[in-house]
């Protein structure tokens, strides 16, 4: 099959998808549990013309902004590419956003339009709606609303009208023209939106097939991607625009969280994006929820893997001993746990939040080639990472091609590339985010090691400063933390204190079988009080404290009576903690620490 279709813009991507590689499958999605149902390229492209040149029969303009505010599924895409095939500019809106927040995205970007997935997310905009004045029109995908325009009559008119405009339009398209409107997560303040034009993302693109060319990891297999990451952030959108680009399928997620590995098992991917919360709850189940002296043995085997992978993308030979212990290790362990992703993996890709090392080396060691890389949305999702030729777990990679990076005086790394992108909509920032001689300030410290690896220190805005002056990173505590198998999050904290503390919460996917067992209480809430439990964690707490200098060691920990959410403010759509949130909102727990 061709490598890319290879276009200047996103504009014109999916007609060019359909003319290289017509009848091939571009989408599977289940119409019910198990049921999967898919379309082809052409038929791809035939939704996006009769959508697309609906919404010029609406009176979308080239350059207006128009928001989609819908989950992962094949009509996201279809909108998405609809939308900028007709001119406009894409606005993404998590679907898990509360009114107010789809407010501040849907009016800080002065979107003229918004296409909802249903009822309740049209409700959503209807409540704000009298503090949207440039938004004209709602089209809502699935049933009616009294509100909003069907997504079925949107196409009718699409129908009706000579797709010639849709095509002219997207050919005019320019790779300075924006794109995309991506609004940061927002851990610290109101969301921005990043401006990310239309060469931005062609860079990024081209720079990840450069790659996979380089290090020679290309492959024969067709590009089978399982895609359960919300489309409106940068990680996934970069997957979604690669699969189109390369001929692959997306398969996309039924919806529930609690099917997600069986789904996996079933679509059998080559490609699998996620966050590491993902990864680390199957590493749990796999190790962390085995007795002390199994798991010593499945993470020796995980060694022996990592050793002889090693070897062999050396080239180097692999003694007969080796072979055989290795061969073991495969019929035991190894093609198990590759079974849990389906078996037939090319690259598994972890980012948008720290991941243990431990992690990744166990995954490598199995055959799972689990990789991290780093990135932001402000450059285009990525900037650099690791590749199952050239890795070093424990950094996040060496940056992609056609991407320079290198450290501030103060630690800072500043990333520059043709993926880096046009500043924030109408909210200057003159910090974190400027773009100073083409270097992009992207907030982290880090360090970059002589074979030009990058190993990311911590950011500079979640840097504990003790009242004794001492500077501390929050994030190997915690990473070291959740790999408990009873511990979900885990948030340091002591910022102009006497010493550090942490807040950890338990997971009940682990903890509530365990206290079963133990005839203890079912509730999460009296489990985070129990004696039982405490030590538990403690346990965990002397753990990773062991790891750490004196005065980087928590003195004490608290038990949440309850997980984190994004429900509550604490976490983001892609589960990163809002420090901020998560110390105002457990306060008093915090205090109680410092009690004495």
């Amino acid at each position: 099959m061709n490598r890319t279709v290879a276009g200047k813009t996103i504009a014109d991507l999916v007609f060019r998808a359909a003319e290289a590689y017509g009848d091939r499958p571009a989408a599977r999605w289940q119409s019910e549990p198990d049921t999967w149902e898919q379309f082809t390229y052409r038929e791809l492209a035939e939704r996006v013309d009769e959508f697309g040149s609906g919404l010029i029969e609406l009176g979308l303009d080239v350059g207006d902004r128009v928001a989609v505010l819908a989950s992962t599924r094949p009509d996201w895409s279809v909108a998405h590419l609809a939308v900028v095939a007709a001119g406009g500019v894409h606005v993404s809106v998590y679907p898990t956003n509360s009114p107010e927040e789809c407010a501040w995205v849907v009016g800080n970007s002065e979107a003229r339009g918004i296409v909802c997935e249903n009822a309740d997310q049209v409700a959503k905009i209807v409540a704000v709606r009298d503090r949207l004045p440039a938004l004209e029109w709602i089209v809502v995908l699935d049933g009616d609303s009294t509100e909003a325009i069907p997504a079925a009559e949107i196409r009718r008119r699409g129908r009706e009208r000579d797709g010639e405009e849709l095509r002219r339009r997207s050919a005019a398209v320019d790779p300075t023209d924006p794109y995309v409107f991506m609004y940061t997560s927002g851990t610290t303040g109101p969301p921005k939106g990043c401006v990310l034009s239309h060469g931005n993302y062609r860079a990024i693109m081209t720079a990840n097939d450069s790659l996979d060319v380089l290090d020679g990891i290309t492959s024969d297999k067709d590009m089978v991607l399982y895609l359960f990451l919300p489309l409106a952030h940068a990680f996934a959108l970069l997957f979604q625009l690669m699969a189109f680009d390369r001929g692959g399928v997306i398969a996309y997620w039924g919806g529930d969280t609690t099917r997600i590995v069986g789904e996996v098992m079933a679509v059998k991917p080559t490609h699998l994006p996620s966050v590491p919360r993902v990864f680390e709850k199957v590493y749990t189940l796999a190790v962390g929820s085995k007795p002390v002296e199994e798991q010593e043995r499945i993470l020796a085997a995980a060694a022996l893997g990592v050793r002889v992978r090693d070897m062999e993308q050396a080239g180097e030979p692999v003694p007969a001993q080796l072979r055989e212990a290795f061969d073991a290790a495969e019929a035991a362990l190894f093609q198990g746990v590759r079974a849990l992703f389906g078996g037939n993996l090319d690259l598994a890709i972890t980012g948008a939040a720290p991941i243990a090392k431990e992690i990744l080396e166990f995954f490598y060691g199995c055959g799972v080639p689990l990789m991290e890389g780093f990135g932001m949305t402000e450059t285009s999702t990525g900037a650099t990472v690791n590749t199952v030729r050239n890795h070093r777990f424990g950094t996040v990679g060496r940056p992609l091609p056609g991407i320079e990076a290198r450290i501030a005086e103060d630690g800072e790394l500043l990333i520059k590339g043709g993926n880096v992108f046009q500043g924030y909509y109408r909210m200057d920032d003159a910090s974190f985010g400027a773009v100073t001689d083409g270097w992009l300030h992207t907030g982290d410290l880090a360090s970059i090691d002589e074979d030009g690896y990058v190993s990311i220190v911590g950011r500079k805005k979640d840097i504990i400063v003790t009242s004794g002056g001492k500077n501390l990173t929050p994030a190997n505590l915690e990473n070291d933390l959740k790999r408990s198998p009873w511990i979900s999050q885990a948030v340091m904290y002591g910022d102009r204190r006497p010493y550090p503390v942490v807040l950890v919460t338990l997971d009940p996917e682990t903890v509530l079988p365990w206290a079963q067992a133990q005839g203890l209480p079912q509730s999460v809430a009296e489990l985070s009080r129990h004696p039982m439990v405490i030590e538990l964690v403690q346990q965990a707490v002397d753990a990773a404290n062991a790891k750490l200098a004196q005065p980087e060691q928590v003195k004490k920990v608290a038990i949440a009576d309850r997980d984190l959410a994004q429900e509550t403010g604490e976490l983001t759509p892609t589960l990163k903690i809002k420090r901020k949130i998560v110390g105002e909102n457990f306060a008093d727990v915090f205090d109680s620490l410092y009690a004495d």
